[in-house]
């Protein structure tokens, strides 16, 4: 039996198929790859933790470098691997350009809030699939964000997001010197990651877990 999806329209129905036709269409493989991808990217969350709280919260707060270290690691081998990736052919970039009033006021809104919440577009679904009900009731609330922005794009946000400064990416300053600059990049980027101490903040639940000699709220008692 033929199954015929309906790409066609603008209800929340077509819109969903539409969602699955981008991927499928995308080349990245399967629906069955991305979601095992997506399984492996849940459990690498929960086991490391960061979707806690505590994680996140932390590091506003300069109180835990978990989430840092993890990132500047992240970002040092994925720029020398996708990089190298999309030069062989294998993958591809998809470059939005610069819009300078955008990103100050949305970065500046989007840390406030991972601070607040003690969450991230990554880490949250991990929590809602723990059950935390406060992340959903987040979750929720972005959807209608996400509702307003759509509606009011052309009105307000748009001009509020200002002029394009084109797509730019690091590479392009230094024509001739590509796989140089990548190279250094990722490397220097991967080195902060082991440089940066390792600070750890803990809630009541994971320090009952420790034994008594690795709990930091005794060694400063003492």
């Amino acid at each position: 039996m033929d199954i015929i999806v309906k790409t066609a329209g603008d209800d929340f129905a077509s819109r969903m198929a539409q969602m699955f036709e981008t991927v499928i269409h995308e080349g990245h493989g399967s629906l069955v790859l991305v979601f095992l991808i997506g399984v492996i990217f849940g459990g690498i969350i929960q086991y490391t933790r960061v979707d806690k709280f505590e994680k996140i919260a932390g590091f506003a707060m300069l109180k835990d470098t978990i989430v840092p270290k993890m990132l500047f690691l992240t970002v040092g081998l994925a720029s020398i691997g996708l990089y190298f990736m999309v030069e062989a052919g294998y993958a591809h970039y998809h470059i939005k350009p610069i819009m300078w009033s955008g990103l100050i006021i949305g970065g500046t809104l989007f840390g406030i809030a991972m601070a607040i919440f003690g969450k991230c577009p990554g880490t949250g679904p991990v929590s809602i699939a723990e059950g935390r009900i406060d992340v959903l009731v987040g979750a929720i609330g972005g959807l209608f964000g996400g509702l307003v922005f759509t509606l009011y794009y052309s009105d307000f946000f748009k001009p509020l997001m200002g002029d394009s400064a084109g797509k730019l990416t690091l590479p392009s300053f230094f024509p001739g010197h590509e796989h140089l600059v990548v190279l250094i990049f990722g490397i220097v980027v991967t080195i902060i990651a082991f440089v940066i101490p390792k600070r750890e903040f803990f809630d009541e639940a994971d320090l009952e877990k420790l034994p008594p000699e690795e709990r930091p709220d005794l060694k400063e008692v003492h």
